[in-house]
């Protein structure tokens, strides 16, 4: 390589040719074919594995995981890039999908606490402390409060009523910016949500975190990763990284593998979890799809606010514990879209 050319690690158009043909173990033919070793992915290809389907996990990165992932830098620091938090149900979904030695592994944060202008406590992120808070700190009518949490647990994804979350805050809170920001915030810099999307979509996800708290996998995501690769193995499932999928190749309208390079592997179902948008428009192709489910597909917003601050610690240097999950703010009114905003202050 000469000294002119650069290799920038995450750019899509910047990564280093491999060095050999990582697809030289791959058979021609699977059954499955996944796209993508995301958390969906890599579970996906571990339920089929193990039910006697040949499967194969295709990963144009070096690293698997998708973005529960990680990256190392010299002197063996590792930078953990993982979604951190979780509802109790995963500890369930795990053992059911993966084993006891992930789920395991899962446990409760002992700290939340919020830090804004508007309020500052630690929380255990429970029904009950939220209860608490609503109540006794922020002097809403406890009628009210058990009111609000009945609504959320009734909500399910087959009955939007058209409510936006703001409507629903509103509703049960009016002209309480203070509660909405403790509801909501978490949420926004979870997800990357705002006041204006559907109700539905915040009462399913703040349902799941309220009801135990919030939960991690110890040991760091590399570990987690690796455990997964090892139970895949198990299960027969061939797993390659450094290999872009180009093309979900379409037949007679039906899937008849993929496309790696000038490579082709045959299978009968592929399964993308390379993103809705780019599986339609750059993997398959939008012509070979209904036109009334593509104009649907066309109005879903892909929510991600995965912001990252990473902090390199010398040998022998230490922080003192604070809590184990911080939401902090400057801004002295809540504003969900603020959080969103690069230029602004959140």
């Amino acid at each position: 390589m000469s000294r002119s050319t650069h290799y920038f690690t995450g750019s899509r158009d910047g990564k280093r040719p491999p060095s050999g043909d990582p697809l030289r173990k791959a058979k021609d033919h699977y059954d499955v074919v996944v796209v993508g070793s995301g958390l969906a992915g890599l579970t996906a290809a571990n339920i089929l594995g193990r039910a006697g389907h040949s499967v194969c996990v295709l990963e144009q990165h070096y690293n698997f995981g998708g973005l529960a992932t990680w990256f190392k830098r010299r002197g063996g620091h590792v930078f953990d890039i993982s979604l951190h938090g979780f509802p109790i149900g995963m500890q369930k979904t795990c053992r059911k999908y993966w084993g006891t030695s992930i789920s395991d592994r899962i446990v409760q944060l002992e700290g939340v606490r919020f830090d804004n202008p508007q309020f500052q406590f630690d929380t255990t992120f429970t029904r009950e402390d939220f209860t608490h808070k609503l109540v006794d700190v922020f002097g809403c009518n406890p009628a009210t409060v058990e009111s609000f949490y009945e609504t959320l647990r009734a909500m399910n994804y087959y009955d939007d009523d058209g409510r936006t979350t703001a409507e629903l805050f509103e509703e049960f809170f009016p002209g309480r910016n203070d509660v909405h920001r403790l509801l909501m915030e978490p949420i926004s810099y979870a997800n990357g949500s705002t006041l204006e999307d559907p109700a539905i979509t915040y009462g399913i996800v703040f349902s799941n975190f309220m009801s135990k708290g919030v939960y991690t996998f110890t040991g760091g995501t590399d570990l987690l990763i690796r455990e997964m690769r090892a139970i895949l193995a198990r299960n027969g499932v061939d797993v390659f990284g450094r290999s872009q999928v180009d093309e979900i190749t379409v037949e007679h309208g039906r899937v008849r593998g993929v496309r790696v390079g000038t490579r082709e592997i045959r299978a009968e179902t592929v399964i993308s979890n390379a993103g809705l948008k780019a599986t339609i428009e750059r993997l398959v192709a939008p012509d070979h799809f209904d036109n009334a489910w593509l104009d649907a597909a066309k109005q879903t917003r892909l929510n991600c606010s995965s912001t990252q601050v990473y902090m390199g610690l010398g040998p022998g240097e230490d922080l003192p514990w604070i809590t184990d999950l911080l939401f902090t703010s400057t801004r002295p009114e809540f504003d969900s879209a603020s959080l969103a905003d690069m230029h602004g202050q959140s």
